[in-house]
């Protein structure tokens, strides 16, 4: 899954596991700004000039704070990169519209003017540059993974060689908004079943491995390797090539509400994996020559994906619409608008660039981390395995929303009014 294995890659596929959705590693110096198009190395950075607009810390971009960032051209977006940016930010419009932003930052109606002139614009990048405003949202400092959608064999029904059950979503699992019962817990929610009158944890992955949900005809189809299996559920969806060679589209469709736990990491503090281990490859080696302890360690990750058929276009992020190869970024609605557009900056010149944040992932938590999507196929692997880029990441914001933030927070070092 790596080109080639740098000190970052290392260190990313060891947070992991099976590829991409990671967990930081805390923060770095923020890059500058440079072109999408691949260079050897960053461009000289443009530091963002600060606006008297910073909050203190909190659990949302809002409350994180924002800067005004560097102008939209400094950062050399390629005609294609934008192009792609705005097809997929014309997908995301209605979502954008419609939802409850949990980030603070905007409100439904923020977008109306921006998303009627995406509907007939032929020139991305004066789109972009007339229609928003770049944000940093805190310090700015961003990591990037990757993620891809992988193909792995499988089959409609349960055979010898294919026993290793894909399930549907059950229909007893029961999924909270707990900010219906606390301002303090917007945002939030849990998912569990109903037990007499107590709403309790559902059942973990090894207690699904075990049987838990056999028997209730929720077997939308069945994998051949497990090993395979568990990192197609980390990446969220995927193909399963049949055995007569057509392909069955997966998607998620829900996960049993148990924490997710990257396996790499678990792997690297308990040395085990050796020098040239720390791939994808050489971890699932791992997981393959050491059945039972394998496992076990993917036991250590209780969380679970359930899984519906796509016959349209895919595969499908968190709003429920098609992602965009080299487009979609996976990110934290509590720290982004779902459907923004983001500019990435990093020391990795393939995730330089405009993203569309169009997906969320378990492991991409907390403010400018972003998970980068490749698509299908080798090529859509290699990066996505290797990607690790530590940089800087904005926001792009309709025009006058950060005037609005800026009137309504308070100013940095001046204490709240009462």
């Amino acid at each position: 899954m790596r080109r080639r294995l740098t000190l970052t890659a290392i260190a990313a596929i060891a947070l992991s596991g099976c590829s991409a959705r990671l967990i930081p590693q805390g923060p770095s110096a923020p890059a500058k700004p440079v072109a999408s198009k691949p260079v050897a190395k960053p461009a000289p950075v443009i530091a963002p000039k600060p606006v008297e607009a910073v909050a203190p810390k909190g659990p949302n971009a809002a409350m994180a704070g924002v800067l005004a960032g560097p102008s939209y051209e400094s950062f050399g977006v390629s005609d294609e990169g934008a192009n792609r940016a705005l097809a997929a930010f014309r997908i995301s419009c209605g979502s954008l519209q419609r939802r409850t932003d949990g980030s603070g930052l905007t409100k439904g109606s923020d977008w109306a003017s921006a998303c009627a002139a995406a509907s007939n614009a032929r020139d991305a990048q004066a789109f972009f540059s007339s229609n928003f405003d770049v944000v940093q949202v805190g310090d700015g400092k961003s990591l990037a993974t990757g993620y891809y959608e992988p193909e792995i064999a499988g089959a409609r029904t349960q055979s010898a060689q294919y026993n290793v059950p894909v399930y549907k979503r059950p229909t007893d699992i029961i999924e909270v908004d707990l900010g219906l019962f606390s301002d303090d817990l917007k945002g939030k929610r849990i998912r569990g079943r109903v037990k007499g009158t107590n709403l309790v944890p559902y059942a973990d992955r090894a207690e699904i491995e075990e049987g838990a949900l056999s028997g209730r005809g929720l077997e939308l189809a069945w994998a051949a390797d497990p090993v395979e299996f568990f990192c197609l559920q980390v990446q969220g969806s995927g193909r399963l090539r049949l055995p007569d060679g057509s392909v069955m589209r997966i998607g998620y469709d829900g996960q049993n509400g148990r924490d997710y736990t990257g396996i790499g990491k678990l792997m690297k503090d308990r040395e085990l994996l050796g020098p040239g281990q720390t791939s994808m490859q050489g971890i699932m080696a791992y997981l393959r020559a050491n059945p039972e302890e394998g496992r076990a360690i993917m036991r250590e990750n209780k969380s679970w994906i359930f899984f519906k058929e796509l016959t349209g276009a895919g595969p499908l992020g968190a709003l429920g619409l098609p992602v965009t190869p080299k487009g979609t970024v996976a990110a934290d609605p509590m720290f982004v608008p779902l459907g923004a557009p983001v500019l990435l900056s990093t020391d990795r010149p393939e995730a330089n660039g405009l993203w569309v944040a169009q997906d969320t992932g378990g492991a991409i938590k907390g403010s400018n981390r972003f998970d980068t999507f490749w698509g299908a196929g080798s090529e859509a692997r290699t990066i996505a395995g290797g990607m690790s880029g530590r940089g800087s990441a904005f926001l792009l914001l309709p025009k006058g929303v950060l005037a609005r933030l800026k009137a309504e927070a308070p100013v940095a070092g001046t204490p709240p009014q009462r």
